[in-house]
């Protein structure tokens, strides 16, 4: 809306076409988005505690967590409205793909928010059943694919990309439908099994969504596109104010979420960044970058999937406990040390996944 602002204020004053440039808008999305979490964070908290929408913790988890019983949950609402206000206030709202990364977004919290409600406002501890939740997630995410797909300008747009052989590349035809739908609601459920300590999930989701920003702001420019061989995807540059959004509140959350944690992401953060990220790799054509980076999420999902694949067969459990960020807890690792140790693991993995820009 700003942005409509800016560009009538220019027949007054010129100065005022800097708001045109995507790399400021960009920054001021990471400004506006923290500055809302940090203002409106202790407010929320206030607010949540008053309620009582407090965590609850399973006795067959490490002792340690214990003591976080009853700390505020639902904290992610905190996360979508400075990303939501951000991305309005800063992007071009004409941009399809803005709306389209916003309302998944949006749907995917909303999602969360259910399940969360009924756990700790109704005290139902199924939430919401397992088999409505995927029913959701998988009309929110064909929803979007079928969207993206018939939207498609350029064939590009519905081309799998293979980084490191970028003179390869499959077309996936109708076929973009199916990887974009398990992308969208893959990553959502990853980043959701990896909320599980302090800070552990919202980090690397922050540094996640700042690579896939400078691939959307590469992706959007013809000239950088062309030099670096990656798909030139018009409109996607528009994103970055998203990632942006993403990262400032992101690190405004982060800074109540750090351990010992003040409020919890809940589902309703959870789901709904994973799905972002999904949906902006998809964007981009950058699916198995996200993979890459999203290292960290990855892991934690094959951990559950090894664990309960392993009990069904065989009777017997891999690792102590899964999601295997509980595992390394239960080995005697103090929890602030794994959640450091799996940032810099992303840390590491997001910086492999940019080196591909430049690998031939």
């Amino acid at each position: 809306m700003l942005l409509l602002l800016a560009e009538y204020m220019q027949q007054f004053y010129k100065g005022f076409a800097v708001f045109q440039y995507l790399t400021l808008r960009g920054i001021l999305g990471v400004l506006t988005a923290l500055v809302l979490s940090l203002c409106y964070g202790p407010w929320m908290i206030r607010t949540l505690q008053n309620r009582q929408i407090g965590q609850s913790v399973r006795n067959d988890g490490p002792q340690s967590h214990l003591s976080k019983s009853g700390t505020p949950t639902m904290g992610g609402a905190l996360i979508l409205s400075s990303i939501g206000v951000s991305t309005l206030l800063w992007a071009d709202l004409s941009n399809r793909y803005v709306w389209t990364v916003l309302l998944v977004t949006l749907l995917f919290g909303a999602i969360g928010w259910v399940d969360d409600y009924r756990k700790v406002i109704e005290k139902n501890s199924r939430g919401l059943p397992s088999r409505w939740k995927y029913f959701w997630q998988s009309v929110f995410g064909l929803g979007a694919a079928i969207f993206l797909f018939m939207t498609a300008t350029t064939p590009v747009e519905t081309t799998l990309i293979l980084p490191m052989l970028k003179d390869h590349s499959i077309a996936l035809g109708a076929g973009f439908i199916v990887l974009t739908y398990f992308v969208i609601v893959g990553s959502s459920n990853a980043v959701n099994l990896t909320d599980g300590l302090d800070g552990l999930a919202i980090m690397p989701t922050v540094m996640v969504g700042g690579g896939l920003g400078i691939f959307c702001y590469l992706s959007g420019n013809v000239k950088f596109a062309e030099y670096l061989l990656i798909p030139y995807v018009p409109g996607a540059g528009e994103l970055i104010v998203f990632c942006g959004a993403l990262i400032g509140a992101g690190l405004g959350f982060l800074w109540f979420n750090t351990y010992p944690a003040q409020v919890f992401m809940g589902d309703v953060g959870a789901l709904a960044l994973g799905a972002a990220l999904g949906t902006i790799a998809v964007i981009v054509r950058q699916e198995i970058v996200l993979f890459i980076m999203g290292g960290v999420f990855v892991m934690e999902t094959l951990s559950v999937v090894i664990q309960v694949a392993s009990f069904k067969l065989t009777g017997r459990r891999v690792f102590r406990m899964a999601p295997i960020h509980h595992h390394f807890e239960l080995k005697g690792w103090p929890e602030p040390r794994v959640i450091v140790r799996f940032w810099i693991i992303t840390v590491i993995l997001v910086l492999v996944g940019l080196a591909t820009l430049k690998l031939r």
